[in-house]
């Protein structure tokens, strides 16, 4: 399943480091379904799954009332799992423009909403997601799907795919941005305040 198994294990034993475990909350932008999830965990310990959704708006209405919906149900998850930091992906260009832009503007919700709170913001890009949950930053959504299932043991792999990617979100940013957030090469990281939950 992996591109190179002994290479992610030694990645993955390598992150024993880890500090007190943290809460992130794992956003999957998009204006039809925009995949929410949260995790608890560190480096080197287990992971929790905490809560896992699809956050769906109508393409029958218009730009303001759908990204209006994401936000107000954004401000929920928030308000209702406290995490301790967002992490929201990255955004490409070579997808058509069209998507690009709704799946910017329901990235930029997020973010705008995490930040308002004074959560730290972290965007990763795809395949540093699924080179953190696979070990192969190519792997498609299936390999994506089942390596979450089996890291936050649970029985039911989770659905739609928008779900499980704001899940490999939360745990790429548990593993490679907890300790401490940063913005280097592999993801960028918008600063904050300190994180109200404790």
């Amino acid at each position: 399943m992996f591109a190179d198994s002994a290479g992610w294990m030694e990645h993955f034993v390598g992150l024993t480091y880890a500090r007190h475990p943290i809460r992130v909350l794992g956003v999957d932008p998009g204006l039809t379904r925009c995949g929410i999830g949260v995790v608890d965990g560190a480096p080197g310990r287990a992971l929790t799954l905490v809560r896992v959704g699809v956050i769906r708006t109508s393409s029958d209405d218009d730009i303001a009332t759908r990204l209006l919906a994401i936000q107000t149900e954004i401000e929920q998850w928030l308000d209702a799992c406290q995490p301790d930091a967002v992490a929201v992906e990255r955004v490409f260009s070579q997808q058509n423009v069209r998507t690009v832009m709704g799946t910017a503007q329901a990235g930029a919700v997020a973010i705008v909403s995490a930040a308002r709170r004074g959560l730290p913001v972290a965007t990763h890009t795809p395949s540093e997601v699924k080179a953190a949950v696979t070990g192969n930053g190519r792997a498609g959504k299936d390999q994506v799907t089942t390596m979450v299932t089996k890291l936050l043991r649970i029985s039911d792999p989770p659905r739609p795919p928008d779900a499980a990617d704001a899940l490999a979100l939360a745990i790429c940013h548990v593993w490679r941005g907890s300790a401490p957030l940063s913005g280097g090469p592999a993801g960028a990281t918008l600063p904050a305040t300190t994180s109200m939950r404790r």
